[in-house]
């Protein structure tokens, strides 16, 4: 598509779709021309939690609202979680450590970002495999981007569950975001209950699912290449670098959605005011005006700039947390499961999404201790 098609009216559903880097660059980033005030829904019957979200609004308020939740995600503040990310990644390795095999999805790539948001929101340990499961609910769009009964009882039970949430600390206010933001105020006004639902949804989704398959397509691009793992053993400062190839290689997050505000042109293509257009992040990212081999994954690239987190104003939030939790994780996995390899009757089955990218399960092998 690159190639041939780099701007692709789809006259089915009436979208467009964007695939080269420059292009996916200037939708992502451009929010005069490409406006992120969808109300959220693009079918998945998540609109209503969505619709006050960050990352369905411009500026102004766009400005307002990130700088209420900047200060949890300011690298101090995340560095700070360095000590009880290490102790949640030794508890889960632990556990299986012995064993010699395990689903590294379920064993630590799926709980380690769940615990490590829900404590910062002030979730309740035993709420934390519902806020998964919802979670799953909201990203696994169907092929044709509707909504199924699925969806629509998962956006009722989170809508409730927050609610309650919301109220509960209003009443009883802790240290956790959710208290943070009730009490904060934009202009001498408080936040309004659809912006809070907003912040705690996409907290919900973006805290755990992006970092979940960010760690296993991690381990997975590190099976595949054959002396990877031996390299990262030995030289440690290769790590960062690493991660920043496997999101550029296997981009946790495939695409964004924007809408037209004016006429735009891309290249030889016009794009009429008020239309649908998805930016391809997974394609932009293996286009070969931008990268040597892009097709390849390679931990010596350098100067490495994906779109992964996106570009511009919208550029993920919890970036520097999403960096720090694969860090860890992988520095982890390496020194503590020697050995450690794709299971040989492993069938891989990427999750049913076209928005975020990621394995199901990834059963892997390693000389227990």
């Amino acid at each position: 598509m690159r190639k041939t098609a780099p701007v692709f009216h789809d006259e089915q559903t009436g979208s467009w779709h964007v695939f080269r880097y420059d292009d996916v660059q200037r939708v992502l980033s451009e929010f005069a021309t490409f406006s992120s005030r969808m109300g959220g829904d693009n079918g998945s019957g998540s609109g209503q939690l969505f619709a006050s979200s960050l990352i369905v609004t411009d500026p102004p308020r766009h400005r307002q609202l990130r700088s209420l939740v900047t200060q949890a995600f300011t690298p101090k503040a995340v560095d700070a979680l360095t000590p009880r990310i290490q102790g949640l990644t030794d508890e889960l390795l632990q556990g299986i450590q012995a064993r010699g095999s395990a689903d590294l999805i379920k064993e630590l790539a799926y709980p380690l970002p769940v615990i490590v948001i829900s404590e910062l929101m002030g979730i309740p340990a035993q709420d934390r495999e519902r806020f998964k499961y919802w979670s799953d609910v909201i990203v696994s769009q169907t092929r044709t981007g509707s909504a199924t009964e699925e969806h629509y009882a998962a956006n009722t039970e989170i809508t409730e569950y927050f609610l309650a949430l919301i109220d509960q600390r209003r009443s009883r206010p802790g240290k956790d975001l959710i208290s943070v933001l009730l009490s904060a105020e934009i202009d001498g006004q408080k936040l309004t209950v659809p912006e809070l639902l907003g912040f705690c949804a996409l907290l919900l989704v973006a805290g755990n699912e992006t970092t979940t398959n960010l760690i296993g397509n991690a381990v997975l691009c590190l099976t595949e290449k054959p002396g990877t793992i031996e390299r990262l053993l030995t030289e440690q400062a290769l790590l960062p670098p690493t991660i920043e190839e496997v999101l550029r290689f296997r981009s946790p997050v495939q695409s964004m959605y924007r809408m037209t505000v004016a006429e735009a042109t891309l290249g030889e293509d016009v794009i009429p005011a008020g239309a649908p257009v998805v930016a391809w992040i997974g394609s932009a990212n293996r286009d070969e005006r931008h990268f040597e081999r892009p097709a390849e994954f390679d931990v010596d690239r350098g100067q490495n700039r994906h779109l992964a987190f996106g570009h511009g104003i919208h550029f993920c939030l919890g970036a520097p947390l999403a960096r720090l939790e694969a860090r860890i994780a992988l520095a982890a996995l390496l020194s503590r499961l020697p050995g450690l390899t794709l299971a040989p009757e492993a069938r891989l089955e990427r999750m049913e999404s076209t928005i975020v990218y990621g394995l199901k399960e990834l059963p892997v092998n390693w000389q227990p201790a």
